[in-house]
């Protein structure tokens, strides 16, 4: 079993490509069924109340058990845990494809959303223990970027290829396939880089307490648009979450094997990148949320062409990670990049803003889309690199799974939040601009898109306060920080034990 210090992997490049593939499959999944849910909304008779289960059942479980999944991923070893999840994945993916009613089908959403808990922060933790070599993590970690930047829009296309010309269940069973290549390159070409038993045993009181608090975050999140935001319900389980949260973050002081050791979140760059990383989610919903209505129901795109046109977007994260941050990492501090490219989104966003009922795809949503696009590449690398950096490898797989937790519980807040923003602004304008029934239909149109400008004004704020944030909090100098010195790794790993008991 190798060790940072040992001769690098000479089959490293292609753990990269199985890692980076089994990513692609879980960041695209949150979005290729939300093209393909209206087709299996009617096919299932479900109810436009219980559709959103569809996507909560699987935002649930994969936010809510992301930090057990990373720990178990530590305890157990990262390839074993990796091909677990793969392997679920798929079998969910194959039972939610073949589902004969509504209750099938979220059961295997939920299913889905457990077995990625476990599969993401296991490739992110294998990732970052494989490369050690600056130049060449700063490759790797740019393409596992825009994997985690590009796969949302993937999955729109993908979506509306597989709707529109197979059937909506195949947006479910493509996983099956993607998983067994996955599978077969995980058993050939992956290697795990576990220390030695430490003696660590599971923190089940943490569990109880920090899964249970981010379900009931992200449920509370996800209620808040359909009941609205003082609806008894919602405001019981976001009291529910600040209890839980803080009854977990006292515990983590006391516990024995901590399920998060205070030290992985105390550190100022790391902590830096997992707020940096919720503000950029959250923004980023005000481009895929909204340009994807906006496309739709105002250009009359059709779910393909919906797809197509998000494709330069996805061009431009792929650049912005792999052909500028990646080469530049090794030679700037990360905030000369995390900040310009927060900075770059939010002036996308801002384009944005111009959006009209008559707009055009050229002129109002394209060179926004590049430019959000471009950035979000810029921040999606530095900031996975730098998060994962420096830490002890028995927390690699927590640590990665506390930046998909930052992402998870960001999407779910975006949703809310800047669906709840717009939908509001529509009301009021239609409200203050309805003098003439016969107007209704353009009034209406207007008012839609007027909310949607208005959502996306408020992710331009949420974009500069995370890069504010950053410029802030992740303040290391040198880029050696990314890949500490073999013996320092050796002293922390030491430290780590000493930590833990052993």
């Amino acid at each position: 079993m190798s060790s940072p210090g040992d001769d690098p992997d000479p089959r490293r490049w292609w753990a990269l490509v199985v890692i980076a593939l089994a990513q692609l499959m879980v960041v695209l999944d949150a979005t290729i069924v939300n093209i393909a849910l209206p087709s299996a909304q009617r096919d299932l008779g479900m109810s436009d109340g219980n559709r959103q289960w569809v996507i909560t059942a699987y935002t649930l479980a994969f936010g809510g058990l992301l930090l057990l999944g990373g720990r178990i991923a530590d305890l157990v070893g990262r390839k074993r845990t990796f091909i677990i999840g793969l392997v679920g994945f798929a079998g969910a993916s194959a039972l939610g494809g073949a589902a004969g009613g509504p209750g099938m089908l979220f059961g295997a959403r939920a299913l889905q959303g457990v077995f990625a808990a476990v599969l993401a922060p296991s490739a992110l933790s294998l990732l970052t223990t494989t490369f050690a070599d600056p130049k060449e993590r700063g490759k790797a970690f740019g393409i596992y970027g825009a994997m985690a930047g590009g796969g949302s829009a993937i999955g729109l296309l993908a979506g509306g290829l597989l709707t529109e010309y197979l059937d909506w269940r195949w947006c479910l069973y493509v996983n099956v396939p993607i998983a067994l290549v996955a599978l077969l390159g995980a058993a050939a070409v992956l290697h795990d880089h576990r220390p030695g038993d430490t003696g660590a045993r599971l923190d089940v009181p943490g569990v109880l307490l920090g899964c249970g608090g981010l379900v009931a975050l992200v449920y509370g999140f996800s209620e808040a648009q359909p009941r609205g935001w003082t609806d008894p319900m919602v405001l019981g389980l976001f009291a529910g979450a600040v209890v839980l949260l803080a009854g977990f973050v006292w515990w983590q002081t006391r516990a024995p094997s901590p399920l998060l050791p205070p030290h992985v979140v105390k550190d100022r760059d790391r902590a830096g990148c997992f707020l940096t990383m919720a503000f950029a989610t959250i923004g980023m919903f005000g481009v895929f949320l909204f340009l994807t209505y906006y496309m739709q129901l105002v250009l009359e795109y059709s779910p393909v062409k919906t797809g197509l046109a998000f494709l330069p977007m996805t061009a431009a994260i792929i650049t912005g990670s792999t052909q500028i941050s990646a080469r530049l990492l090794h030679h700037v501090p990360p905030r000369l990049l995390i900040v310009p490219g927060m900075l770059l989104a939010a002036l996308g966003l801002v384009l944005l803003t111009g959006l009209t009922v008559e707009g055009a795809y050229l002129t109002h949503v394209l060179p926004g889309m590049l430019l959000a696009g471009l950035g979000m590449g810029l921040t999606f690398m530095p900031v996975f690199a730098t998060a994962t950096a420096g830490v002890a490898p028995r927390d690699a797989g927590v640590t990665s799974a506390t930046v998909n937790t930052s992402q998870q519980v960001g999407g779910s807040i975006g949703t809310a939040l800047l669906n709840t923003l717009a939908t509001t602004s529509t009301t009021a304008y239609v409200t203050a601009h309805l003098r003439d029934p016969a107007e209704r239909a353009r009034i209406t149109a207007e008012g839609v898109v007027h909310g949607y400008t208005v959502a996306i004004w408020w992710a331009v704020g949420i974009m500069v306060l995370g890069g504010l944030v950053a410029g802030l909090m992740v303040t290391s100098r040198a880029p050696r920080h990314l890949v500490p010195p073999a013996g320092e790794a050796a002293a922390e790993n030491a430290d780590a034990r000493t930590a833990y008991g052993n």
